[in-house]
């Protein structure tokens, strides 16, 4: 395990025990758990789902508590923007049930029929959906991910063991014992969830090496957790997260409704990984969209600082005030996830130009372009790389909830097995199911 590469928001702390040990045992016991779980149907699962909301919002004033201790301890600890996804706030914790009940009305995968044929010696070939077994989830402070990765695995039919960043410690605490009193009363045992609640870097590396006893390992996070992740992982990966997000302003465009979809990719959330990164501005809107641009982020709060090459930067400087300006860097700028009230300007001759510079920054995971030329658009999603391609839409709508999903287990940028937002059909497998009636193979 390469330790130099550890982030110390995931790895850090003592652990209970040996680590080797703790970690093995709860995986066990996720193990034990989901060996009884294929034979649940729809309705107990539904059921369980249902016992998980309402105990969660019975449980939303220890939640809250817990919650408010993280947050004290990231401000002390200087996590800056990256509070927005630690924090817990009645609304939020009424909107993550909401979400649970938008999962529960989702139709069960498991069984699905994918396709069926009959052969012509008369065998009766289909495959069909099912659960991949015991999930293992590590991530960095979104205790939201908590709930999240819980309902969408326990409804495919899996469990999961769930490893959170140290920052988001006690939330996670309360939010699993929450969930695991709701599964004492379910037919889900509540052993099919589990959490590592120590961050000692021991204990991570036991976690990623459990190959056989979990099945996956799905890291949702920044660009080092990942990568971390990747290369110490014997256990299969399911890559998501980490991204360069761009939008391409092409020269037919509607001026203030790009204005607009740029501020909202920009703003609405910094801190996760849809915010938009690069603005790539067609030279010849450089000026009818820059300036007002500039005007919406000077007015932002907290304001956002552009870092603009040499033609975008006198546009920009010119409403701007100094702190809030400055010359991209672009061996460092066009390369960065920014998770804050960051954004890189780049102005292109056209659009060949823009779809060259997504080829070589972009990490496949939401472009957008804004025009009225409708073969710009058409050409744009047809030939970028990208796991979501979007036209006049701002790149904030990659979600699993937005996408109809009822909740996300994370945005996978790998062309393997699922790519984009993935919920329950992600978090299957499949199966083959053959019925004879005494044929013998000649």
């Amino acid at each position: 395990m390469k330790a130099e590469s550890l982030r110390k928001d995931w790895n850090a702390g003592p652990s209970p025990g040996d680590p080797e040990e703790f970690a093995r045992e709860k995986a066990s016991a996720a193990r034990r758990a989901s060996e009884g779980m294929i034979a649940l149907d729809a309705a107990q699962k539904n059921d369980a789902l249902e016992r998980i909301a309402a105990e969660l919002r019975r449980s939303a004033s220890d939640i809250l508590a817990a919650n408010a201790r993280d947050m004290e301890e990231g401000r002390r600890a200087g996590l800056g923007s990256k509070l927005d996804r630690l924090l817990l706030s009645e609304a939020r914790i009424d909107a993550i049930c909401n979400e649970i009940g938008e999962v529960t009305a989702l139709e069960d995968p498991v069984g699905q029929v994918i396709d069926e044929r009959t052969r012509p010696n008369g065998l009766h070939v289909q495959r069909v959906r099912a659960p991949l077994g015991v999930v293992g989830m590590i991530y960095e402070a979104r205790p939201n991910v908590t709930v999240d990765a819980t309902v969408l695995c326990l409804k495919s039919g899996n469990a999961v063991v769930l490893k959170g960043g140290s920052d988001a410690l006690h939330s996670n605490r309360a939010i699993v014992a929450a969930i695991r009193r709701a599964l004492e009363v379910s037919a889900i045992p509540a052993d099919a969830v589990q959490l590592l609640d120590s961050s000692d870097r021991a204990v991570t590396g036991a976690f990623l090496r459990l190959r056989g006893t979990i099945d996956v390992i799905i890291p949702r996070g920044g660009q080092d957790l990942i990568r971390f992740v990747v290369e110490n992982s014997l256990v299969p990966v399911i890559e998501t997260g980490a991204s360069v997000v761009h939008a391409y302003v092409d020269a037919r465009v509607n001026v203030p409704q790009a204005v607009e979809l740029v501020h909202n990719g920009k703003t609405r959330r910094v801190s996760i990984c849809n915010a938009l990164d690069t603005l790539l501005i067609h030279r010849d809107v450089l000026e009818a969209v820059g300036r007002p641009l500039a005007q919406r982020l000077k007015e932002s709060e907290p304001p956002v600082e552009v870092r603009a090459d040499e033609r975008a930067y006198p546009v920009f400087a010119g409403v701007l005030p100094a702190d809030q300006v400055k010359r991209a860097d672009p061996g460092v700028d066009y390369d960065t996830e920014f998770l804050d009230y960051v954004m890189a300007v780049r102005t292109v001759d056209s659009l060949d130009e823009a779809l060259e510079h997504i080829r070589r920054h972009s990490l496949k995971h939401t472009e957008a372009v804004y025009t009225e030329d409708a073969a710009v658009a058409e050409r744009f999603l047809r030939e970028v790389d990208a796991a979501c391609v979007m036209h006049n839409a701002s790149t904030q709508f990659t979600d699993g909830n937005q996408f109809g999903l009822g909740a996300e287990i994370g945005i996978s940028t790998q062309r393997l097995h699922v790519r984009g937002p993935f919920a329950l059909e992600g978090l299957t497998t499949m199966k083959w199911l053959v019925r004879g009636d005494g044929q013998t193979r000649p």
